[in-house]
């Protein structure tokens, strides 16, 4: 009999079996990969941020090594290589989640996992037996209904991960987070790449004045959008696939689409355990990540909100927490959200437009890192950091950046939000020079009106 299963290993799920294991609840955990560690990390977050990565350094050499004093007779793109890195680095984090599964006495179950009871869980033949579940199979790519993945042609995110060699021409249906990462992997490689996007504007949840600089930095960048922009139809060929918008047609070799995610529940007999859902189809929960079912909790993108890896492994540890008799409260405003496109977009709190559609006063700091001394000497001039604060006592109500290592800074922004910081207290502290993080004082200072370098 266990304390708690687990049923997923992805950042929600394997980080709530770590902790409970060191909180010292007798754990498993259940994946149905062979490999542990989620969508996140097999065909998420790590492989696209290591093609990411491999990709902005040849974009940028190809456009600024001459003037970096960095020459060279030829350079090329080795596209193999790549994914092999890319696949490479997965491995070895598959390989690192094991080992810490070994140490905590963590036992693993691979297969799909259904319910039977509110204690009990079916494995292939097997059946376990536990006094509390956790719920933590994440999510998956919505596809359209007259355009279903193929993963060869008419790609998910996963696909696109995958792909054996660089598509001349493809076509990106969402400009969303997803969509537009992936789409700038393969546009700094050659591909011509065209978005059609439904709403008008591209990471609508964004405050919108990074969102249209973003669109306008990736259009630079060779990137084509189409806003308010809806896909009726399609039509494959052995050589094509043409996409029709309205009047308009569009072809290219490859269709990526990216038009959102939903609740990963198949299979699991929520069901017939009685479970509720929301109308929306996430398993319902209370403020403490209960079902409706007492001992059955769920976490990460099973559950309404944004469906990020770390606020899954904050939820994790939560649940691991109260299961030990512990009171974790997760400050949700404080949650950041990431484009890692280049520049990057980091983005804590409320947006100006959220902050004043709330009722609050709000006064605004921006600061341009074309002014900011670091940001020359490393070529990351482009963007600005917004800070929104309340307008009478300062207190920080988002912070939004969207600059190289964007990142990196927004944890300045998660620490200002969780701890209710003032813009008095991220102006009056030291900022080491010369750095990026100098931008987000500078903003803080330009929105008490003081700025220094504006």
């Amino acid at each position: 009999m266990y304390d708690v299963v687990v049923i997923g290993s992805g950042p929600g799920g394997y980080v709530a079996a770590l902790r409970a294991a060191q909180l010292g609840l007798k754990t498993a955990c259940i994946e149905k990969r062979a490999e542990l560690g989620g969508t996140c990390l097999n065909v998420g977050c790590i492989p696209s941020k290591a093609l990411l990565h491999s990709t902005e350094v040849y974009a940028r050499l190809k456009k600024e090594g001459n003037a970096l004093g960095i020459a060279y007779d030829s350079l090329r793109a080795d596209f193999p290589q790549m994914m092999a890195r890319k696949n490479q680095i997965v491995a070895s984090f598959n390989q690192g989640i094991a080992a810490l599964f070994k140490r905590g006495k963590i036992t693993q179950y691979t297969g799909v996992a259904q319910l039977k009871s509110p204690t009990q869980i079916a494995v292939g033949e097997e059946t376990i037996e536990t006094r509390h579940i956790l719920l933590a199979t994440g999510s998956e790519p919505i596809p359209l209904p007259f355009l279903p993945f193929d993963e060869k042609r008419i790609l998910s995110s996963t696909g696109a991960l995958a792909l054996k060699e660089i598509p001349k021409r493809l076509l990106v249906i969402g400009a969303g987070v997803i969509g537009v990462e992936l789409g700038s992997v393969y546009a700094r490689l050659g591909c011509s790449v065209t978005f059609i996007e439904f709403l008008d504007r591209i990471c609508p949840t964004l405050d919108i004045a990074l969102s249209k600089e973003l669109q306008q930095l990736l259009t630079a960048q060779g990137m084509t959008f189409h806003l308010s922009s809806k896909v009726t139809s399609a039509q494959m060929t052995d050589r094509e696939i043409t996409l029709s918008v309205g009047e308009t047609q569009f072809s290219a070799d490859a269709v990526l689409i990216a038009v959102g995610r939903r609740p990963y529940t198949q299979g699991l007999g929520l069901e017939s355990a009685g479970i509720a859902l929301t109308p929306k189809g996430f398993v319902e929960i209370d403020g403490q990540f209960r079902t409706n079912i007492p001992n059955i909790f769920a976490i990460g993108d099973l559950v309404d909100g944004p469906m990020l890896a770390h606020k899954a492994s904050e939820e994790g540890i939560a649940v691991a927490e109260i299961l030990a008799g512990h009171h974790p409260k997760i400050e949700y405003a404080a949650i950041p959200n990431v484009v890692y496109t280049h520049p990057e977009v980091g983005a804590v709190g409320l947006t100006e437009a959220e902050a004043k559609a709330a009722g609050f006063g709000v006064k605004v700091g921006t600061f341009p890192f074309k002014a900011n001394s670091r940001a020359r000497c490393v070529g990351e001039e482009l963007g600005f950091v917004k800070i929104v604060a309340e307008e009478k006592r300062g207190t920080v109500l988002g912070i939004h950046i969207l600059g190289g290592h964007a990142s990196e800074l927004i944890a300045e922004g998660a620490l200002a939000l969780q701890k209710r910081a003032t813009l008095a207290d991220i102006a009056n502290t030291p900022h080491a020079h010369p750095t990026l993080s100098e931008a987000v004082k500078e903003a803080a200072l330009a929105a008490e009106g003081r700025a220094i370098h504006k």
